[in-house]
């Protein structure tokens, strides 16, 4: 199912990712005791989303546990470190042990065979069949895939597990590194397909943003996310739809604090509508922004003025040396005003504080 306002989004019973915005774009989460498929390249943070949505469940009181074959459970602890999480509650069980390591084992579990693909699955089924985990996250994918050795095996291994872990009521997820570009086996068994994407620019930081590629039984908000991948874990910024957030207003017009200007509005701003201003630079357009800014904060309301080009020193200087001081608006907090950097600060997450500033104010 694809896009949705999030008034028509289903209500059925959901469970938190333990990323607010990913819920946000699920209508409220995943179906719970489903296997769902979270696929990135390296770096995209896919191991962080799903100590996310382990440590989430154990703030709920849901025991999780995190299945490695392709990272140990210092490595795990290090990355949780990063964040200032801590994994004590949470039970890790390593298939990559000391013991794939003897040069005297007649298997290795970097080797492909019939034999170890079915010794893998089975400590699997054994590991959740003891601790009884509401939640799972099974990292990787791909170390799967070489030991499966052709596709038929890789598909029947994955079918036996999801319908293994939909018996034990678990909620899953699959990490996958997209190491195989062609393989679409899991985008048909899983429940749903979370795609998270890095993209290097030619200047400033990477992009990330992630796309909900399937989701069975849930109307979702499609298309591209962007997100952050930082101290904390992931937040996500939901992309901004303008039909869910329509509203009643009134349209009083207000006095650009210019006469001329005013005549030539017809009277002024309308509230509720958009002013775009626009000419070559030294035109003014700047100081004229400003003189509608200065005109409302005389009137006492609050406002926000974003800077991309500008430093903020000078565009106080211009202000004050045209008889437009502003810095009192912004020391006693009714104006705010911010310095944006374009190639540090994605669309999705711009938008995102705009939204939140005008929730607060």
């Amino acid at each position: 199912m694809n896009s949705a306002s999030s008034s028509t989004l289903t209500t059925a019973p959901r469970m938190s990712t333990g990323i607010p915005g990913l819920d946000d774009i699920l209508g409220g989460g995943l179906t719970p005791q489903r296997v769902y498929l979270v696929e990135g390249t390296p770096g995209t943070g896919k191991t962080t989303l799903g100590l996310q949505f382990l440590l989430d469940g154990v703030a709920r009181g849901e025991s999780g546990l995190y299945i490695t074959l392709s990272e140990t459970a210092d490595e795990l602890k290090a990355v949780a470190a990063s964040h200032g999480w801590s994994l004590d509650a949470l039970a890790i069980h390593e298939l990559a042990g000391d013991e794939a390591l003897d040069l005297d084992s007649q298997q290795s579990v970097f080797h492909p065979s019939e034999v170890e693909l079915g010794e893998t699955t089975r400590k699997v089924m054994d590991e959740v069949d003891h601790l009884k985990p509401v939640r799972v996250v099974f990292d990787s994918m791909s170390e799967m895939r070489l030991l499966a050795q052709n596709p038929l095996r890789y598909r029947r291994q994955i079918l036996a597990l999801k319908k293994f872990f939909s018996t034990r009521n678990c909620t899953v997820l699959l990490l996958d590194d997209k190491s195989s570009a062609s393989d679409q086996h899991l985008h048909s068994i899983a429940h749903g397909v979370i795609s998270l994407e890095q993209m290097a620019k030619e200047f400033g930081k990477e992009r990330r943003r992630v796309n909900i590629v399937k989701m069975r039984g849930i109307r979702f908000r499609g298309g591209f996310h962007d997100y952050n991948l930082d101290t904390g874990g992931i937040v996500i910024y939901p992309r901004l739809v303008a039909a869910e957030h329509i509203r009643d207003f009134t349209p009083a017009i207000s006095s650009s604090g210019s006469d001329g200007f005013d005549m030539l509005l017809g009277g002024g701003l309308v509230r509720g509508t958009n002013t775009l201003m626009v000419g070559p630079s030294g035109i003014g357009k700047t100081t004229l922004s400003v003189r509608c800014l200065l005109a409302a904060l005389e009137r006492g309301e609050k406002a926000s003025y974003y800077l991309f080009d500008e430093g903020l020193g000078t565009f106080f200087a211009r202000s004050t040396s045209l008889g437009m001081n502003l810095r009192p608006y912004v020391d006693s907090g009714q104006l705010r005003i911010a310095h944006i950097d374009p190639a540090e600060l994605s669309p999705g997450e711009f938008a995102q504080m705009l939204r939140s500033i005008w929730a607060n104010s």
